[in-house]
């Protein structure tokens, strides 16, 4: 069975709820996106479990101060997984300079989701071509 267009929106809303929390440093909230042992792994390494997503996410807004853009979302699955895929742009916020914002990177997101009882949450969740 093919997506349903209920599970589309929960996806969507998902890519967005992962942005928030992590811009905003809700570690918390970033690692709730993910199923308990989910998996992110970028050129900052790969960190496994709530415990370890959580420190990543709320160390990350401590460190940078960024807004992350994704845009194109193209996702398959049959309504229990899925694969993902969308393009990331990494946005440096400078408040009070010109521009206020710059592009840090660009990269590409890979990622396998599950349909679970705290809804579509990511697996695994790779970073591809950033620098």
């Amino acid at each position: 069975m093919a997506l349903s267009t209920e599970d589309h929106l929960a996806i969507q809303q998902l890519y967005a709820r992962y942005n928030h929390a992590i811009d905003a440093g809700n570690g918390a909230g970033w690692a709730a996106c993910f199923t308990a042992d989910g998996v992110f792994s970028s050129a900052t390494g790969t960190f496994t479990g709530t415990e370890q997503l959580a420190g990543f996410g709320s160390a990350f807004a401590q460190r940078l101060k960024a807004r992350h853009w994704t845009n194109n979302l193209v996702v398959e699955g049959d309504g229990a997984t899925a694969k993902g895929s969308c393009y990331l742009m990494l946005l440096r916020l400078t408040p009070g300079e010109q521009p206020p914002a710059s592009i840090l990177t660009t990269a590409i997101y890979r990622d396998e989701l599950k349909n679970g009882t705290d809804g579509w949450q990511f697996t695994n969740r790779t970073v591809v071509g950033d620098a």
